[in-house]
Formats: C-alpha cells, sequence, structure tokens
C-alpha cells in the first residue's frame, strides 16, 4: 500500500449517534436501563453499553414495570408502545426522526384508505416497524419482487397507493421498483424517504471505489446500510473486504495495491475506523522500513564517544526498555548510563505494567537525578508528556489552529475544557450557547475549540468554542452560496414558526419554507405540519444572492393535485364529485382532493333554475362531465346537465335570443385562496 482513503461520510449517522447519546444519558441518570432490541448493528457498542448497565429485551414482554425502556433509532410498532405502557415500563423514544416521517406517511396514507408500498428488507427492524403504522400494504425487496407482484395483483392498478422506502436502501434499487411501478398503477404517491445521509455515503463509496484498486467496508453483518455499501462497492472495485473491526482485516491481499478505500455504516463507531486505518498504516511503515536505507557508516572512535557522552538533569533522551521488575522500568539509552523509571508512573490510573510498557518499546523521558558513582540516571516519562502538551498548547495559541477536548465540568463563570491532560477554562460568553443556557449541557461533551491565551507559569489557559463555531458557520453559509442552485434539495432543521411560514436551517444559514409550500391542503398554520427542531428534506425554489435569501420547498411535488388530477381525468370524462360551495351564478365542486371546478347555474339542471340550493346542496355527491380544462390557470369546467335527459319542450315566454343555451360550454373563472370567484361571472357561459 502506498496510500490510504477514506470516505469523509464514514461512520455513525445522525440517527445512530443520537440513540446511543440518549442511551448514555439514561445510564448516567438511573444506572441501568433497557433497549428493545440491540440499539445499533455493532457487537462493540452495544457491549459496552451492556457492560455499564444497559439490558437488551428481545420483546416487550420481557419488561418490567417502572424499568426505563429506549426505543432505538429503528421505530416500533404501535402495539409496541402500547404494550410496553400496559406493563408499567417507562419509555425513552430514540426513533430517528427520518423513520418516524415515514410513520407519519404511512399512517395518513392508511386513514385516507391508500393501499402502501414498502420498497426495503422484509425482516429489518425498521421495516417491521414501518408495516406496523400501515393499514393494507406489502413490503417488495427488489425490482424481480415488484414485477412478480404486479404480474399477480392486476387489480392493484387502479387502486390507490403510496410508496415509502426503508432508509438505508439504494437510490438504484427504490428507483427502478418505481419505475416498474408507473407503468401500471395509475394512482401513485410516491415518498422518497431514503436518508439523506445514507445517499451521501453510498454517493461516496461510488466514488471512492471506482478510484481505488482495494476497498475496506467496515459495519456489522447484519447493518442494512453497510451490507449496501459492501455491494456497491463490489460492483466498481475488483478487491473488497467487508469487516467488523480491525482484527478481520486481511493486510497480505492489501500488500501490491497502490490505493486503498475505506468506508463505514451507520453503525460503525468512530475508534473502529481509526483502528483499521491505523493497522492498514503501520502496514506501510513496515513496507517502507524494508526498502534499503544508505547510512553514513560510524567509525569505532565515534561510537565509543557516543557512550562516554554526559547526561544532566533535565535533559530530554531517548532508549530502549530492557527489563521490567516490580518497581521499575529499565531503559538502555546508548550511554555509559544506565536510565529506570518507577513503574508508578505507567501505573497511577489503574493500568497493569504489562499492558503499558513491553522489553523492546521505545521509550523518551526527561532525566530528574543522574548518579555518577552508580553510573544510573532516574528518567520521568510524565514529566517529557507534560513538557509535550505545553508545547502543543503554546504552538496552538501561536497557530490559531482547531483543537478538540471534552468539557469535564461547569466553573463560575464558563466551563473546563480538558486538553491532553491540561484543563483550559472557556468563558461562558466563548461557548457558543445562549445567554439564558444552561452551560452543564456541555458537560461531557467533545468540543472543538482555539486556544486564546496561555500563561504556562500560572498553569493558566483560556479558550473559545464560539470562534470556531461561527467560523464554521461563515464557511458553510459560504459553501451554500457558492453551490446553490434552483432544485437543489438540502436535508434541514425546523429553526422558527412565523403565521407566515418556517424558517430551516440548511447547514449555516436559514432558508424559508412559505406556509403555501408546506401542504399541497390548505392549511391555517405551519404548525399544522412542521414544529421546532423537526428533521426535514426541502429543495430551493429561489434565492438572492444580493439579500442573502433563500425561498424553499417542502411539499412533494409528486402530491401535485394538479397532476393527480390530469394523470386520471381528460376533457369528456365523467367523474364523482363533491359539492363544496353555491353561489349565485353556480357550484364549486371537488374533483380530486386540492382541485374544484365550477358547475356553471345553466349546466346543473336540464331546465331553468332560479338559484343552485334549488338543486344541490353542499356535501352531495353527484356525476358531473368534465367539459373544459385550462392547463395553464388551472381550471376545470363541470357540467350535470350534460348527463341529464332533455327536458320536455315548454312554451316560449321569452324572445329566443335570450332563450338559448350554450350547451356544454362552461365559463372560464379565477378563484381566490379562499375558493370564491374573482372578477366579474357572467349569469350565463354564453356571455363568458
Amino acid at each position: 500500500m502506498k496510500e490510504i482513503r477514506v470516505a469523509k461520510s464514514a461512520g455513525f449517522c445522525f440517527g445512530v449517534s443520537r440513540s446511543v447519546d440518549m442511551a448514555e444519558k439514561l445510564l448516567d441518570e438511573h444506572g441501568r436501563a433497557c433497549s428493545l432490541g440491540p440499539i445499533i448493528h455493532n457487537e462493540d457498542v452495544v457491549g459496552e453499553l451492556c457492560r455499564r448497565g444497559l439490558r437488551v429485551l428481545a420483546s416487550p414482554a420481557e419488561a418490567a414495570a417502572g424499568e426505563q425502556v429506549m426505543i432505538r433509532a429503528h421505530g416500533a410498532a404501535p402495539s409496541v408502545y402500547r404494550e410496553l405502557e400496559e406493563r408499567g415500563a417507562v419509555i425513552t423514544d430514540a426513533t430517528c426522526p427520518k423513520v418516524k416521517m415515514i410513520h407519519r406517511i404511512v399512517r395518513e396514507a392508511a386513514e385516507e384508505g391508500r393501499f402502501v408500498i414498502v420498497i426495503g428488507m422484509r425482516r429489518h427492524p425498521e421495516v417491521e416497524a414501518i408495516c406496523g403504522w400501515c393499514g393494507e400494504h406489502v413490503v417488495l425487496e427488489n425490482p424481480a419482487e415488484t414485477r412478480l407482484w404486479m404480474d399477480e395483483n392486476p387489480n392493484y392498478f387502479d387502486k390507490m397507493i403510496t410508496i415509502v422506502v426503508q432508509t438505508t436502501q439504494t437510490s438504484g434499487n427504490f428507483t427502478e421498483c418505481c419505475e416498474i411501478l408507473k407503468k401500471r398503477c395509475t394512482n401513485l404517491k410516491i415518498s422518497d424517504t431514503i436518508c439523506l445521509a445514507t445517499s451521501t455515503r453510498q454517493e461516496e463509496a461510488k466514488t471512492l471505489s471506482s478510484q481505488c484498486g482495494a476497498m475496506v467496508v467496515i459495519g456489522g453483518k447484519h447493518s442494512a446500510n453497510s451490507l449496501h455499501l459492501a455491494e456497491i462497492c463490489a460492483s466498481l472495485c475488483p478487491a473488497v473486504q467487508f469487516i467488523e473491526r480491525s482484527e478481520e482485516l486481511d493486510l497480505a491481499a492489501l500488500r501490491d495495491v497502490d490505493v486503498v478505500g475505506i468506508t463505514a455504516g451507520a453503525s460503525t463507531p468512530a475508534w473502529i475506523i481509526k483502528e483499521v486505518r491505523n493497522k492498514m498504516s503501520d502496514e506501510i511503515i513496515e513496507i517502507k522500513a524494508e526498502e534499503p536505507a544508505v547510512e553514513k557508516e560510524q567509525s569505532f572512535d565515534e561510537m565509543l564517544e557516543e557512550t562516554l557522552k554526559p547526561i544532566y538533569n533535565g535533559d530530554k533522551v531517548s532508549g530502549v526498555v530492557v527489563a521490567i521488575t516490580a518497581t521499575e522500568v529499565s531503559i538502555d539509552l546508548g550511554t555509559k548510563y544506565s536510565g529506570f523509571i518507577p513503574t508508578t508512573e505507567f501505573t497511577e490510573d489503574g493500568t497493569k505494567i504489562e499492558d503499558a510498557v513491553k522489553v523492546g518499546d521505545p521509550i523518551e523521558a526527561i532525566v530528574v537525578r543522574v548518579n555518577d558513582v552508580e553510573g544510573t540516571a532516574q528518567l520521568s516519562k510524565k514529566r517529557l508528556d507534560a513538557v509535550k502538551v505545553w508545547d502543543d498548547v503554546e504552538q496552538a495559541v501561536e497557530s490559531g489552529e482547531v483543537i478538540e477536548g471534552v468539557v469535564t465540568e461547569t466553573n463560575k463563570g464558563g466551563v473546563v475544557v480538558s486538553y491532553k491532560g491540561v484543563r483550559v477554562f472557556v468563558p461562558a460568553s466563548q461557548t457558543d450557547l445562549p445567554r439564558e443556557a444552561d452551560l452543564s449541557e456541555l458537560v461531557k461533551k467533545t468540543v472543538r475549540f482555539k486556544l486564546t491565551e496561555v500563561n504556562k507559569a500560572r498553569k493558566r489557559v483560556v479558550g473559545s468554542i464560539r470562534r470556531v463555531a461561527q467560523a464554521e458557520r461563515r464557511a458553510a453559509t459560504e459553501a451554500i452560496w457558492n453551490e446553490i442552485e434552483v432544485g437543489k434539495k438540502y436535508h434541514g432543521v425546523v429553526k422558527s414558526l412565523t403565521s407566515y411560514g418556517a424558517f430551516v436551517d440548511i447547514g449555516g444559514i436559514d432558508g424559508m419554507v412559505h406556509v403555501s409550500e408546506l401542504s399541497w391542503a390548505r392549511i391555517h398554520q405551519p404548525s399544522e405540519v412542521v414544529s421546532v427542531g423537526d428533521e426535514i428534506d426541502v429543495y430551493v425554489i429561489s434565492f438572492d444572492r444580493e439579500k442573502r435569501k433563500i425561498s424553499l420547498g417542502y411539499k412533494d411535488p409528486e402530491a401535485n393535485p394538479w397532476t393527480v388530477f390530469t394523470n386520471r381525468y381528460s376533457v369528456g370524462d365523467v367523474a364523482s364529485v363533491t359539492i363544496v360551495k353555491l353561489m349565485e351564478f353556480g357550484a364549486f365542486a371537488t374533483v380530486v382532493p386540492g382541485v374544484d371546478g365550477l358547475i356553471h347555474i345553466s349546466q346543473i339542471a336540464n331546465r331553468r333554475i332560479e338559484k343552485p340550493g334549488d338543486v344541490l346542496t353542499v356535501g352531495d355527491i353527484v356525476e358531473a362531465k368534465i367539459t373544459a380544462i385550462d392547463e395553464e390557470k388551472h381550471k376545470v369546467s363541470l357540467s350535470i346537465r350534460a348527463l341529464s335527459a332533455p327536458a320536455p319542450a315548454a312554451p316560449v315566454e321569452e324572445p329566443a335570443a335570450e332563450e338559448e343555451q350554450s350547451g356544454e360550454d362552461v365559463m372560464v373563472y379565477d378563484l381566490s385562496a379562499s375558493g370564491e370567484a374573482v372578477g366579474e361571472v357572467p349569469a350565463d357561459p354564453d356571455e363568458a
């Protein structure tokens, strides 16, 4: 190997990271907790949580009254929630927000009497949970199953069907299944519910595997998204290793490969990815070490002089461990002095000496005391480590580099972050939290920050989280403005709601989803569709670089009522319509949800009537003929009269010119947002 490339998106996705954090919080607060099934598809992570007090339940029946039970990111069926509640368990719901959205879609489909098709792995816990929220449904795993199901169920071709997809499916499989269904089914509502993080990870895997001679995919053997990554890589790369941890890595198979890529599933923690990378990096170092090196040969006199060189207190020295006893570790310094380090330096934190250091290990240390009579030197590795850390701290201040640390505690006026063992004080104003926020919410979290002040003599270090956060937000904002285009999709978080819309953070910048773009149905408040904190997928409708404004859309274009109408009906078709409003000049009737047509008063009956209410009532369902469709203005004209038998001839009481009717010609009209006719409405369609 000459080069290792790691996919940027490898590792925990938001949903997995969120569920693990919630499990750790439950264990911190209660000491013990349960999860319904393994939280994620990673035995190491689940094993560690179990050691901390987590109990994995195979079914709700195993839960005891009062136990803390967590629903994992895959979600659960309504029946599971009910059973847990009946058993008296305390439920913590860690269902991924993206999965929650699928539950809402299929639940609403069931309420509307729609048949649901789920594209996904039939026995996967996420799919099983989704099915629990459905009414009548079927699970289809691939295009072959889809074709077979269509051939065997032609009676579903005209039914109202909603399609959703497992969040970790490949976009290729989903698209191919949908294309098959579109060819025969006439009333489809398709929701692309593949997680954005999954799509990103799969696209990176495609790119990386096409550039590398070999790929290493890290993930659980039962993880759907990891299995899909392995399939994608295998289709583009000749050599793929699918492993769960570094011990399974076959280095021999990679030695002759120039470039090796690494990607990992959503349930793979960062430390496993790091272990695999480090093991591969060591192989690169070993290969380089095998290459012949040209060195200058020392003379005997030079080597002798080197061994007789004196050392002094405070000197930095290096050597090799040659012996380990119960009290000290002996170091060969390559001089006339024999060095030793007390074993307590290696075992203070409870670590066993055999786990901390081994014979043959290289060691760097500081000389503490020299005994010229005995030819010995007491050394300290801890002091050198401390010196190195302070050197790193001073260098970080000078360079302004971004570093990481863990918040260990709150302090008067701020928080304390541990960086390589050094306590860094971050004032409250530099935490990037709102003024009224509770600083304790940062404790135990890893944060990115810059060091702003260091006083080595006083051991005082000050840092700022806010500087890094602001810089990252600016960079993210500029990146969005550089790449933004109409139609581009983003995964965002709802930040606030107003009466006219919702503001969504799409990665450092807020865009506005107008209330009219939240749903095809008529709604009064944005809160009817979304809530603050919701994660939603949006797309760009328009933007203004100068004013820094972005208009976003949320409603699914596939569900456009006008598209549904035009796909189903044409001029001349007969439809069952529902009367929704009566006016002096006619009646408005719903053809499909979201599309109303006008039945002019002259087209209500085959006789002259005084007002529409003489014949019709709001809520009536009647048969009407579609007599005109205005594609540009989205208007529909209807006629009941066209389906009625001709009325008996009546005595002529008025001039013929006034008695003439226009047959099936129907007026063209404008509708306001409230459904009322706008502009002058003629009394007879002949006047239109």
